[in-house]
C-alpha cells in the first residue's frame, strides 16, 4: 500500500462524488434512527452546498496508488447556516464569534481503517482549523449508529454536547 495525502483545491472536488456517496450509504447502513433521512443525502446535496455556503474550505484525499481511499471536509461558516430548513444544530447564543469551524464529512473506506489514515486526516483537519482566529468553536455532527467514529472523536478530545433530531444526529465540540 502506497498511501498518499492531498489537498484538494475547490475546482477539483467533483473527484469525491463516488466517495461521499459512498458515505451516505454508509452512514444509512448503520442508522436505526429515520434511516430514510439518508435517501435524499448525497454529493450534490450535502457536499457542494457545505462549499458554497462556507467562508474557507479544506478537504484533503487519501489515495493507494490512484485509487481515492478517503477524505476528510472540513469548512469555516457563519455560525447561522448551522440553524436551517432540516434542523438547528446547536444552541447559536452558546458561540460567541460569528464563525465557527466543522470537521463535516470524514470517510475511510472499509479495508482501510486501520493504518492511521484517520488519525492523519484528522490532525490536518485540526491543524487547518485552528490557524483561524476569526473561531472558538469546533462542531462535528456524528450520525447516529456511527459508534466507532463517535469513539473515534472522544479519543482525539472531543465531547459529545447533545443530540438533535430525536437522536439522529450526535453534536460533539471541542
Amino acid at each position: 500500500m502506497n498511501f498518499t495525502f492531498e489537498v484538494l483545491p475547490e475546482d477539483k472536488i467533483d473527484c469525491l462524488r463516488q466517495s461521499c456517496n459512498e458515505l451516505m450509504k454508509f452512514q444509512q447502513s448503520v442508522a436505526s434512527v429515520r434511516p430514510e433521512l439518508f435517501d435524499e443525502m448525497n454529493f450534490e446535496t450535502r457536499l457542494i452546498p457545505s462549499i458554497e455556503k462556507a467562508l474557507h474550505n479544506f478537504t484533503v484525499v487519501v489515495k493507494d496508488g490512484d485509487q481515492i481511499i478517503g477524505y476528510v471536509y472540513s469548512n469555516i461558516s457563519p455560525k447561522e447556516t448551522y440553524s436551517n430548513d432540516f434542523a438547528t444544530f446547536f444552541d447559536l447564543s452558546s458561540v460567541s464569534k460569528p464563525y465557527v469551524g466543522c470537521l463535516s464529512q470524514f470517510y475511510i473506506k472499509e479495508g482501510y481503517r486501520e493504518y492511521g489514515i484517520g488519525s492523519k486526516l484528522f490532525m490536518m483537519s485540526m491543524d487547518w482549523l485552528k490557524q483561524f482566529d476569526e473561531i472558538e468553536d469546533i462542531f462535528i455532527f456524528v450520525s447516529n449508529g456511527n459508534s466507532k467514529a463517535l469513539e473515534f472523536y472522544k479519543r482525539k478530545g472531543f465531547t459529545i454536547s447533545h443530540d438533535i433530531l430525536d437522536g439522529f444526529i450526535t453534536v460533539l465540540r471541542n
